[in-house]
Parts: C-alpha cells; sequence; structure tokens
C-alpha cells in the first residue's frame, strides 16, 4: 500500500515538472509539433520513470558478535487491539470511487459516439470517411472519421472545417486525446492533470489552424469562420472537435511570427531536473554483510545461509523463505500472528522453524512498536548435516554465562584448531532472498565450545561468536518462572494481567538453559520481561 502512494507521489511530481516546463517556457513558442512530443512525453515519463530503480550494492563487514540464539524469544502472545481506523485503506477506498466514476463516464462517451456513428451514410475519400449528420452538434474528427452537420454551415465555411478536421484525423491527433483521458481517469485527484489535458488539446488545436491555414487560400476567411462559430454545441469528449474555447489565442497563434530556432533550448531544461529526480529517488542501496568464516570440530562448515526478516518484510517476502527453506534444506518454515502497523510494518510475528527434531520458535510483540531484525540461520557442514538458529541482536555476553555457569546443567568441550588456506562458500540470503556466493581463501583460527546436549559455540579469529543451539523439552506441567524488571513474581501471577503495551522486551527460557540462568526454579522454564516503566 505504501508503495502505491509513494509511487503516486512521485508520478504527479514528474508531471507538475512538464507542466511547468511547458507553461512558462513553451506555451507561447510556435514548436506545435514539438510541443506535441514533449507534453505526451511527459505523460509517458510520469507514468514510467517511478518504476525504474537502479540498486547499488555496498558491502560491509558483518557487526560482532553474531548471536544465532534458539531459545531466546520474545513475548508468547499478543492481546486484541483495539480497532484502529486504517487510514491507507480509507484513501484507497476515495480513489477508487473517483476511479470508477470516471471508468463509467469514458465508458458512456464511447457508447454516444457509437450511437452518432451506427446507421449513418459514410462518404469514403482517400484515407477519410466523411459522415453528414442531422444532429445539432458541433463538427469533430475520430480517427479517419470527420463528422459533420453540413445545414449548419455555408460552403466556405464548412471547407474551413473540413481542412482544419482533416490536419486532426491525418496526424491522429485522437491517440492524444485518448491518452491524456486516460491518464485524467487515473490521476483524477491531481489538479494539473486536468490543466495538463487541457495544454495538450489546446496545442493539438494550434497545430490544426497552423496546417490548414497553410492550404487555404484565403486565411482571413478562416479566422473569420473562427470568430462567427463560437458557441459551444454538444460534443463527444473522446474526438477532436471544431468547437474550442479559447478562440482568440487560436487566433493571436495564427498571426504570431515564427519562433526562433535558438529557442529550443528550453525543451532541455527537464533534463538536469529529471537527472536529479533518478539520483535522489530512483538509486536503491542495498548493504550486504560479509560472512564470518567458522569451523567446527567435526571439519569444514560447508555453507552459511541467512534469511533476513526485517520490519519491512512483505508477506510474499515471507512466503519467499518459506519456499526456499523447504525446498533448498527441506526446513519447515512457518509465520503466523502477523500484525502490521499503518506505515505497513511488522508490529508482531511468531515464527516456528522445525529442522528434523530440532524446532525452534521466535515471537516478537510491540503493541504499536516495530519489530526488531532478526534472522534464520543455516549451517551446512561437509556432511550435510544442518543446523538451524535465530539471529538476534542481543548481547552475546549474557547468553554465554548462560550456557556455561552450570557446569551440572552441560559439559563443556574447548578445543583450538588452525587451518591455512581454507576454501569456504559462504551463502548470504537477504530479506529478497537475494543469494550471493563467495569463495574465500583465509587463514582461520577458530574456537569451539559445544555441549552434548544443546549447544555449540563457535568463536572465530576476529571474534565474532556463532551459537547453534538444540531446543530441549520443556516440562509444561509445572509454574514457569516469572521476573519482572528484576524482580521474582508470586506463583500465583498471572501473565494476562499485564498489558501487552507495557512490555518492551520478554525474553522466554526453556529446559536446561533456564536451570542454568535460574536454578531449581527455572526447572519447569523462566520468562524474564523488561517493561517500559
Amino acid at each position: 500500500m505504501e508503495a502505491l502512494f509513494i509511487y503516486i507521489a512521485k508520478a504527479v511530481s514528474l508531471l507538475l515538472l512538464f507542466y511547468c516546463a511547458y507553461h512558462f517556457l513553451l506555451r507561447k513558442e510556435t514548436f506545435f509539433n514539438s510541443n506535441r512530443w514533449f507534453l505526451l512525453s511527459g505523460l509517458i515519463v510520469s507514468a514510467v520513470l517511478p518504476l525504474l530503480v537502479y540498486t547499488k550494492t555496498i558491502w560491509v563487514n558483518a557487526a560482532a558478535p553474531l548471536d544465532i540464539n534458539v531459545q531466546n524469544t520474545l513475548s508468547q502472545s499478543v492481546k486484541n487491539e483495539s480497532f484502529q481506523l486504517n487510514w491507507n485503506y480509507i484513501m484507497l477506498g476515495i480513489y477508487s470511487i473517483g476511479f470508477v466514476i470516471f471508468m463509467i463516464k469514458f465508458v458512456l462517451d464511447f457508447y454516444s459516439l457509437n450511437a452518432i456513428l451506427k446507421g449513418k451514410k459514410i462518404q469514403q475519400q482517400a484515407d477519410f470517411k466523411f459522415v453528414d449528420v442531422n444532429e445539432n452538434i458541433a463538427p469533430f474528427s475520430y480517427f479517419e472519421y470527420i463528422v459533420y452537420n453540413s445545414s449548419m454551415f455555408t460552403p466556405s465555411e464548412l471547407e474551413n472545417i473540413i481542412a482544419h478536421e482533416k490536419v486532426h484525423s491525418d496526424q491522429n491527433h485522437t491517440i492524444d486525446v485518448l491518452i491524456s483521458r486516460l491518464f485524467t481517469i487515473i490521476f483524477w485527484f491531481n489538479p494539473f492533470i486536468w490543466l495538463y489535458k487541457k495544454a495538450i488539446t489546446q496545442n493539438l488545436e494550434f497545430i490544426a489552424d497552423s496546417e490548414a491555414a497553410k492550404k487555404l487560400l484565403d486565411k482571413k476567411a478562416y479566422q473569420y469562420t473562427l470568430l462567427k462559430i463560437t458557441t459551444h454545441e454538444s460534443c463527444v469528449a473522446i474526438t477532436n472537435h471544431f468547437y474550442q474555447s479559447l478562440i482568440k489565442k487560436r487566433i493571436v497563434m495564427l498571426n504570431k511570427n515564427q519562433s526562433k530556432k535558438k529557442n529550443s533550448w528550453k525543451y532541455y531544461t527537464v533534463i538536469p531536473v529529471l537527472a536529479a529526480f533518478v539520483l535522489l529517488f530512483q538509486v536503491k542501496v542495498i548493504a550486504k554483510e560479509k560472512q564470518q568464516i567458522v569451523k567446527d570440530v567435526s571439519g569444514e562448515i560447508k555453507s552459511v545461509d541467512v534469511y533476513k526478516i526485517k520490519k519491512t518484510s512483505t508477506d510474499a517476502e515471507l512466503k519467499e523463505i518459506k519456499e526456499k527453506l523447504k525446498s533448498i534444506h527441506n526446513i519447515d518454515f512457518e509465520a503466523s500472528e502477523i500484525k502490521r502497523n499503518g506505515e505497513n510494518n511488522l508490529t508482531s510475528i511468531k515464527i516456528d522453524v522445525k529442522n528434523g527434531s530440532q524446532e525452534t520458535q521466535s515471537i516478537q510483540t510491540g503493541s504499536d512498536q516495530t519489530i526488531k531484525d532478526f534472522g534464520i540461520i543455516v549451517i551446512t557442514d561437509q556432511n550435510g548435516s544442518k543446523k538451524v538458529g535465530i539471529q538476534t541482536d542481543s548481547p552475546q555476553t549474557d547468553f554465554s554465562k548462560t550456557i556455561n555457569s552450570n557446569a551440572a546443567a552441560s559439559k563443556t568441550i574447548n578445543a583450538k584448531k588452525t587451518t591455512t588456506n581454507t576454501n569456504t562458500n559462504v551463502n548470504t540470503n537477504s530479506t529478497n532472498s537475494t543469494k550471493t556466493n563467495a569463495n574465500i581463501n583465509t587463514n582461520v583460527s577458530t574456537t569451539i565450545t559445544s555441549d552434548n546436549k544443546n549447544t555449540t559455540t563457535i568463536t572465530t579469529k576476529d571474534g565474532a561468536t556463532v551459537i547453534v543451539s538444540n531446543p530441549v523439552n520443556v516440562n509444561k506441567n509445572g509454574k514457569q518462572l516469572i521476573i519482572i524488571d528484576g524482580e521474582e513474581m508470586p506463583a500465583a501471577f498471572n501473565l494476562e494481567d499485564i498489558n501487552d503495551k507495557d512490555v518492551k522486551v520478554m525474553n522466554v527460557y526453556k529446559g536446561e538453559m533456564a536451570i542454568a540462568k535460574y536454578g531449581e526454579k527455572g526447572k519447569n522454564g523462566a520468562i524474564v520481561i523488561e517493561t517500559r516503566k
């Protein structure tokens, strides 16, 4: 939704640029045919240029430490929020109503044109089809059709009118009229589009007047015809019709001296502005992290795949992550409890990832606050076995203490190994699931800390740390330990009593992780909440 409004804003701005250039610089010049193509180019550029985006990629060093913590989660659930108006949908509804109204009017004009031409006698002359009607309507042309009521004009007046309409028909001015009409339907809410359409129509009349006057013997008689016929009769809106307002301007332009060719510089004034528009708004910079190179005790890690989820991630991007995890790694991925704010950014999301016996879950909720960026990481070793984890921005030091603070809870194995000229293939998937492969030769010094049941901690030479955890079963029959702002809550405390809008961060510890951190009190799991107070 936000992308649609951004596109409309850009298109309206570009249209205003071309209109101002025409109105203030070109309107009084006699470059009528050049003005025609300039105005049409303005419509095309305003519609297409906002869709063209140049992508520039920059590479940055990965942030250290990199913490992949399967057990670290945020709040367990999101309470139902009160109903809020979504102004994006309201504006879209208003736009749709206007669009439908003007589209219906457009269709009715075609019906009126068909009603006029239906059953009429058509006289073919060269490339033109003349239709003499009895209705009291203004003469008009529609592609090769030239329609008029001969009983309303003298022979000389009719000759002038037909000469004018032949120019419209021969130069396919109907196409210009239809294009400008379609743009008024799409951008009906923009007042400048109506002025732009009027400028196109008026310039077409200047072209027809100029070309017709060249072919007629009596130029003054043509001008008298314009002066005599000043009443605006009914006519179909999608046609080129002879009766136009601003007759005075048409006569002035007929008698104006030809503009000097040096004035053609005015057409190029929009180019610097268009270049600035592209550089400021149409260049998308993507920062990609250089992945850390890690080693495992069992041998070389084959690949590290990162699938990032940001507050701006769309449903389509989440679906693409799911499909890639399944097709590439045979890992099940489900995203649920998704909520977004008025800017279409994620405020709540629950992620469930399953890789065989490995199961991990991440739940984030911040009421009206957006989620923190995180990612799904899959580490594949040379044997093809995979470990999956959740990448977060939480400090690694606290988590390391949790793992190693209780010797009874886990067995720690420390080992150092140095390898030279190691070929490592690192695959990185960003939010748009763009995958890049880099073969890197480097000297790697790696320290691995592992417990046999739950966790492997890998520390690279430059200090970056990777933690891969296998979750343990949680005893759900007992009461979980609840700590709020560092204070332990009584056993009778009910989480439902907490307003979710007051919760800043909620961490959930299960099994041996909870025991290692809180001892016997954490045997049934622990929920640690930090409030905004």
